[in-house]
């Protein structure tokens, strides 16, 4: 059972994990918990100001301890992390800030939350104890704050006698875990889901259950369009593609240790724990409502145009475009390919300096930024006559200029390259066509 950082993130919410926890004690659950709401992001910035000079952890303390006061816990639980932070930054301070020492910062978040949730678990009568994931066997590589898991983890959490003893509900900190030199790394923004699943997956878990603060999946962002509704049921690659394409209720990689072990993932609401959520399984029925399932999108995207007279009847040039990219340890999003040009998208957090220079070796490079990828997901779209020509009907109607065209491997998606001021236009406009008038 994994809750995110508002299920943990103020004295209600934290009652109700326990309620909601309480009820499945006959599950022998695990509990693993992000930082409360808005602490990773208070923790980014308190390294960045100390690396300034600027040394000052004094919301960070107020919130946890304003926490605690509310909970009725001892008011120094988290007193030793935050002397220790508070060490930390003075270290960065005078050395400077690298992603190392940005991961160990970042850790704290977790390391107080779970010792919080389950010190209140305790105190209402529940046998319950507060774990470091790298306590149990979570190891990574070394590519701190975007570290991999290291397969030996599954093994050690496994075989791990505090993950299998009876009787006790372990609150295990999501996002955070140690490489192979015992250095503090993080799994990327939303890791505690992944957290999650590899435990469920070492373990054979019945189901990995995440808890987040809507109603499951929906058929898009609520934000976005408001007549979006929850998905009973979803296959494990309409899941991925729709977390990879934008969609910020499952990490993507989560979906990956439940497929390979055919595990269930349900997505709950902690403030309506008797809503049923979204059911993601290995093979799902098709949409009540027609062909298409959801509609995502991902903003904040960047296309780069590689052209060169040299790909024309070349064997292998892709290759090398993509051996740049992986040297670079960036990620692709969408292809498309012609005669003598490739376009690519990544997303605008990589700093894609570098990677150019070293591509404008072996072409001409455009880039184009501020656009947006929008992904189309259904399982029943493979083999439909018209699926394309419905979508970019859609778009002509609106007006809306197309830039890149990409249809999965997977046959479960559609997805293409907009303006990212015509991104929420464009969905809406789809999700009203596509899935609202077929229901």
């Amino acid at each position: 059972m994994k809750f995110g950082g508002t299920s943990v993130g103020s004295v209600a919410a934290v009652q109700n994990v326990h309620k909601i926890v309480k009820e499945r004690l006959d599950k022998a659950p695990i509990v693993v918990v992000s930082a409360l709401s808005g602490i990773t992001d208070a923790l980014i910035k308190s390294a960045k100001d100390a690396e300034q000079g600027r040394i000052d952890d004094s919301a960070i303390r107020k919130k946890h301890n304003d926490l605690l006061k509310g909970l009725g816990l001892d008011d120094g639980l988290v007193d030793d992390e935050l002397s220790e932070l508070l060490e930390v930054l003075k270290t960065i301070a005078e050395e400077g800030l690298t992603k190392r020492s940005l991961d160990h910062v970042q850790s704290f978040g977790e390391r107080m939350s779970s010792k919080i949730v389950a010190a209140y678990m305790t105190k209402k009568g529940m046998n319950a104890r507060a774990l470091n994931s790298y306590d149990v066997g979570l190891v990574t590589d070394s590519n701190f704050t975007e570290a991999e898991i290291d397969s030996c983890s599954y093994e050690n959490l496994k075989k791990n006698p505090l993950l299998k003893e009876k009787g006790i509900v372990n609150v295990v900190t999501g996002y955070i875990a140690k490489d192979h030199k015992g250095d503090i790394t993080t799994l990327g923004r939303g890791g505690s889901d992944f957290t999650a699943a590899i435990i469920g997956a070492a373990l054979d878990a019945e189901e990995v259950q995440i808890w987040t603060d809507v109603d499951g999946i929906l058929t898009s962002d609520p934000k976005i369009v408001k007549n979006a509704v929850t998905i009973d049921e979803i296959s494990f690659e309409e899941a991925a593609e729709l977390a990879y394409f934008g969609a910020k209720v499952v990490h993507p990689k989560t979906i990956i240790p439940a497929t390979e072990n055919n595990i269930p993932v349900l997505v709950l609401n902690t403030h309506n724990p008797s809503h049923k959520g979204t059911r993601i399984v290995k093979s799902a029925r098709d949409a009540e409502h027609g062909i298409f399932k959801a509609i995502s999108s991902k903003k904040n995207v960047t296309i780069i145009r590689i052209v060169s007279s040299r790909m024309l009847g070349v064997y292998g040039f892709l290759a090398v475009i993509f051996d740049i990219f992986r040297n670079h340890k960036i990620a692709v999003d969408m292809v498309s390919t012609s005669e003598i040009s490739v376009s690519v998208s990544v997303g605008s957090k990589d700093d894609i300096g570098p990677l150019i220079e070293d591509l404008e070796k072996i072409g001409s490079i455009e880039v184009r930024k501020k656009r947006a990828i929008v992904c189309i997901v259904g399982k029943g779209m493979k083999n439909i006559p018209g699926v394309s020509g419905k979508i970019f009907s859609v778009c002509g109607d609106e007006k809306i200029n197309v830039e890149m065209i990409s249809q999965g491997a997977s046959q479960v998606n559609m997805g293409f390259i907009v303006d990212e001021g015509d991104a929420d236009r464009i969905v809406v406009a789809l999700h009203r066509e596509l899935i609202e008038k077929r229901r």
